[in-house]
């Protein structure tokens, strides 16, 4: 039996008299339990209503999801691995992304140093539900990625699948920790938590914020079960027509000597692309290569 039929019985069961004033106390009482239930039912319904918001925590997300939302760009540059003894291998990355009504879809072709290739489709839904769709080096047609390769390093580096896409500002669980400097800059510290039934390997994703432009510059993701750490450091932030981005990142991987660089080297924000601009195939990465 839930609360709120519980107050109904009660308030029924309720027996004041034949009395005038009986009836007005028995009127009152009624009213005064209606009322009870009635915030009782607010509460559990819209708790978000019942409860003041943090602000902060408020513009942080918009801020961030904001940005995602607005996304539409082309860019070319250079995913490289840098070892503890200094030696590099670098690959050619390439990658155009657009916010559609449905989410975000981000195209990328990593081609390495011989003549093999891979490209990624990545899908991400408004409520942060991601799908990947890859064709691998050797395979000549496009299939699902499977959930167990997530967190495979990508071409050898210290990114994995996932890493490609911020779905970690769109998970359920948002918490603002204290502010903090990181460096020089001013800022907010997010925590997204994933959940149990979070399609993700992070358990949680730590988030350093730029307070002036609600740019990351600095992210600490923790992984499911072993607790090890990956940090990103965002190097060269800009403005370009309005967006902000990043013209470098860095990963490493706690206990991993070595790092792995993004580095952007050409980029447009306002490409203004189609979804005939998403088809993932071997012959569409050879035109685009072409192109």
């Amino acid at each position: 039996m839930t609360f709120l039929r519980r107050v109904v019985m009660l308030s029924r069961s309720r027996k004041f008299g034949r009395y005038p004033e009986a009836r007005w106390a028995n009127c009152a009482f009624g009213t005064i339990q209606a009322s009870i239930a009635l915030l009782v039912l607010l509460s559990l319904v819209q708790p978000s209503r019942a409860f003041a918001a943090n602000p902060d925590l408020e513009t942080v997300l918009t801020g961030s999801r904001q940005r995602i939302e607005k996304l539409d760009y082309r860019l070319t540059g250079r995913l490289t691995r840098v070892e503890g003894n200094g030696k590099r291998t670098s690959h050619k990355f390439v990658a155009k992304a657009h916010w559609f009504p449905d989410g975000l879809r981000l195209l990328c072709e990593i081609s390495g140093p011989g003549s093999e290739k891979t490209s990624l489709l990545l899908h991400m839904s408004v409520s942060g539900h991601v799908t990947i769709e890859a064709v691998l080096p050797g395979e000549k047609a496009a299939s699902l990625l499977p959930f167990e390769r997530w967190n495979d390093p990508l071409v050898g580096t210290d990114f994995s699948y996932e890493d490609m896409v911020e779905s970690q500002f769109f998970w359920k669980h948002q918490e603002l920790l204290a502010p903090e400097k990181y460096g020089a800059r001013d800022c907010f510290v997010l925590k997204s938590i994933s959940g149990s039934q979070g399609r993700t390997y992070y358990d949680s994703v730590t988030s350093w914020i730029d307070r002036g432009i609600l740019y990351p510059v600095h992210v600490v993701k923790t992984l499911r079960g072993t607790g090890q750490q990956k940090e990103f450091i965002y190097y060269g932030l800009r403005q370009v027509g309005g967006v902000w981005s990043a013209t470098q990142v860095e990963a490493k991987l706690q206990g991993k000597p070595g790092s792995s660089i993004l580095v952007i080297e050409w980029g447009s924000g306002k490409a203004n692309l189609g979804r005939k601009d998403f088809a993932i195939s071997p012959s569409h990465a050879q035109g685009e290569k072409v192109k």
